[in-house]
């Protein structure tokens, strides 16, 4: 039997979020992130395989089936957490665990860091803190956003032909993943247009941030979590090839066989987070 998933609406104040829950009502309450242009199914493997959890697992802003930003927005970091702890205050959980994957790890660090007394758990998948740049090119990443900015409204979208050819675009994007999970994430990704289909999310979100956090300030939100706090770093993913990184982190680590999107590239990989996770959770 194929598990139970709820799908919902979030009418927050700015913004109308959609999100998939897992697991029964009394269970630990989590919010769940999935990384950059995924979506919800991103832990469509993952989430059945938790016990004991309340999973709301959320489209973020701009992905899936959840609405875009207002024109002039951003998808700032910042945005996101606001999001998230609009989210929380919506479904009434004072203190909620966050379970984060590439990007939405990086939110769900932000998160925790800035606002501790309301996480209690922070579970992470093969990401941790946000790309960091220098004081020194701080002017010259600005111009390159803004121009990038202003050559969008030029762009158009791609239209694949087939709902095939679009999962295989998926699958050779920037972080290529496996057939099986480009289709689960095209169930929510793809959508009809005239000449074929198209990819949901937002195109600004393709755009490059125009400030990055320095090292040190990237770090001061790991250092302000206060929770326990646990990292799968995937041994062929983005954070394995970076040992300096992950040996100034106070979290716990697992490293596990597989790719950065090792929790829904196949049954075997969900199954060994799933392990980790449980572990996790179940800590007194």
């Amino acid at each position: 039997m194929p598990p139970v998933v709820e799908e919902i609406r979030l009418s927050l104040p700015h913004i109308e979020l959609a999100a998939h829950v897992f697991g029964p009502e009394d269970g630990i309450p989590v919010i769940a992130l999935h990384g950059w242009l995924d979506n919800a199914n991103s832990f469509a493997r993952l989430a059945p395989k938790l016990h004991g959890l309340r999973i709301v697992a959320l489209d973020l802003a701009g992905h899936g089936h959840s609405a875009h930003r207002p024109p002039g927005a951003s998808y700032s970091l910042w945005e996101y957490a606001f999001d998230v702890l609009s989210v929380a205050e919506q479904l009434g959980w004072e203190r909620f665990a966050l379970l984060g994957h590439s990007l939405g790890a990086i939110i769900s660090v932000v998160v925790a860091g800035s606002c501790p007394e309301r996480v209690t758990h922070l579970a992470l998948i093969d990401g941790v803190m946000p790309h960091t740049g220098t004081q020194h090119d701080t002017a010259e990443r600005m111009g390159q956003a803004l121009h990038a900015q202003l050559q969008l409204n030029h762009k158009r979208k791609s239209v694949h032909t087939t709902l095939e050819r679009g999962v295989e675009a998926r699958m050779k994007g920037m972080v290529a993943v496996s057939r099986e999970a480009a289709e689960l994430l095209a169930q929510r990704g793809l959508m009809p247009v005239p000449g074929g289909y198209s990819w949901r999310s937002d195109s600004r979100l393709t755009l490059p941030s125009p400030l990055r956090l320095t090292d040190e300030q990237a770090m001061s939100f790991v250092r302000r979590v206060n929770c326990p706090a646990t990292l799968i770093v995937a041994e062929a993913g983005m954070l394995a090839t970076h040992p300096e990184r992950l040996d100034r982190l106070p979290f716990s680590l697992e490293r596990l066989p597989g790719g950065h999107h090792l929790h829904v590239n196949d049954e075997a990989g969900a199954i060994l987070v799933a392990d980790c996770f449980n572990r996790f959770f179940a800590a007194p």
